[in-house]
């Protein structure tokens, strides 16, 4: 929130810090248990951060690659998109229950789960891949024991984040909490430029498409033995609790916020009433996310297969992977832009956000649309991604305002679960509609971003209210 409330130094809004940490609250923290420590070094914060990303790396390159690998194994272009985003499903459904694991069972223990299933997921998928391009599968095996390749990951990987924001948490005092998360939550972010930069780069000989796969397989178990070894074991200083992420699948779709907690918090939390979804506090902000989160998930399932067809390259899978990282690269890198320059610099409130979001995503849609080349494909992209870069945040932070501190715990919960809920179908349905004709899957997300401006108009409360409000 503290972007969005008058401050004499005009505080950012960084990826993954809480919204509503702009409220009035102590700045001080009760002093930690004699004996333990309230720092965390560098080199731990080091290891936790790349916990977090190389698995958001791993997973935005894979999207970098699997359009060719459906047009190599001559499958059908929504079976591909619907086969990893299953693991959304699994990993919406798994998260939760993880993020509570972490409390009985230690932090160290789920990160390492964590880890251990996103390293069985991706070197089985790279087998499964490598065995299906190599014709030792059939097609249709070979993308059904990907899906249950990709399951491992949604089941089991989506234990990692909570236990390692949570680790953080327990360990930092409330006055370089938010930092230390806010560090930690932006290796999503930054994973996901990483991962289409490196995925052309990793595409070896021997192995081919399936390269990624095996070399992210790789990255993880040194991260895993390094996290084994220097890592110690739960101690923590503080109480804290780990938020629910949504799978990374882009450079906003890291849904919680990192919440700098206290005692007073918890105690207030306690006491508050069950937040339910249809709230008409926070009903036209959940709608926007949902329609808005859907155009997003649907641009994405899309453009990998709209370059192999504008580009000529369904004919040459292997020449696909390039153009399709630069894409997503130039996405991931204007969506960090809009959210780390953008909001603060131009002081942009929850409701502006997210309708300068949408009309910037409307002409990015439009680019890529009628875009015959890699050159107006990519800045067409990029554009729509600065849009749902800023929407994305706009609407986080409204509903995070429109409910009380006591509720925020609540509001965050929904919120993950909303925008994760755009990934379960919105991409395969995306590519299903495009592939019935390409402007009918356009026209859909320029209709789902319109819808969203239209509600912001005539339902979102405004910028200066929600502030009144809030500062009340």
């Amino acid at each position: 929130m503290s972007a969005f409330l008058p401050e004499p130094d005009s505080a950012a809004l960084a990826p993954g810090l809480d919204d509503a940490a702009a409220f009035d609250r102590p700045e001080t923290s009760a002093a930690p248990p004699v004996g333990r420590t309230a720092h965390l070094p560098r080199d731990r914060m080091f290891l936790l951060f790349m916990v977090m990303l190389v698995t958001a790396a791993g997973n935005t390159a894979m999207q970098s690659v699997m359009p060719s690998i459906g047009t190599a194994l001559k499958v059908h272009d929504v079976w591909i998109s619907l086969a990893y985003t299953w693991s959304a499903l699994l990993w919406m459904i798994c998260a939760p229950m993880w993020a509570r694991q972490s409390d009985k069972r230690g932090r160290k223990a789920m990160m390492a789960l964590g880890l251990v299933g996103f390293i069985t997921s991706f070197a089985l998928c790279g087998v499964i891949i490598w065995m299906g391009l190599n014709h030792w599968l059939a097609a249709l095996p070979t993308l059904l024991l990907f899906a249950l390749a990709r399951s491992l990951y949604g089941g089991f990987g989506s234990a990692a984040p909570p236990a390692v924001q949570a680790y953080v948490a327990s360990r930092t005092p409330r006055a370089q909490r938010t930092q230390s998360l806010s560090v930690i939550s932006s290796s999503f972010g930054l994973g996901t430029a990483i991962g289409p930069a490196l995925a052309p780069l990793l595409i070896l000989p021997l192995v081919g498409l399936a390269s990624p796969f095996l070399i992210f397989a790789a990255f993880a178990v040194l991260v895993l033995i390094a996290l084994r070894v220097r890592l110690p074991n739960d101690d923590p200083a503080f109480a804290a609790r780990g938020d629910v992420l949504t799978a990374p699948f882009s450079a906003n779709s890291n849904a919680a916020q990192a919440r700098a907690e206290s005692d007073e918090e918890d105690m207030l939390a306690a006491d508050a009433p069950r937040l339910k979804w249809s709230d008409r506090r926070l009903r036209p902000w959940l709608v926007a996310g949902l329609l808005g989160g859907h155009a997003q998930a649907a641009m994405q399932g899309i453009v990998g297969f709209l370059i192999l067809d504008r580009l000529g390259l369904r004919g040459n899978p292997m020449g696909g992977a390039g153009p399709t990282s630069t894409v997503l690269m130039s996405g991931a890198i204007a969506t960090l832009l809009a959210q780390w320059g953008l909001i603060p610099m131009l002081h942009l409130g929850p409701r502006n956000s997210c309708l300068w979001g949408m009309a910037l995503a409307i002409g990015g849609v439009v680019l890529v649309a009628l875009g015959s080349d890699l050159h107006s494909i990519t800045l067409g992209y990029a554009l729509s991604s600065l849009g749902f870069g800023l929407f994305r945040p706009g609407y986080t932070a409204g509903s995070s305002l429109a409910v009380t501190r006591a509720e925020q715990g609540q509001s965050a919960g929904i919120i993950a679960a909303t925008n994760g809920a755009a990934y379960i179908f919105a991409p395969a349905a995306g590519v299903l509609l495009y592939n019935q004709s390409w402007w009918l899957g356009f026209a859909v997300i320029i209709a789902l971003c319109v819808s969203v401006i239209i509600l912001g108009i005539t339902g979102m409360s405004r910028d200066d209210e929600m502030t009144e409000e809030a500062a009340r």
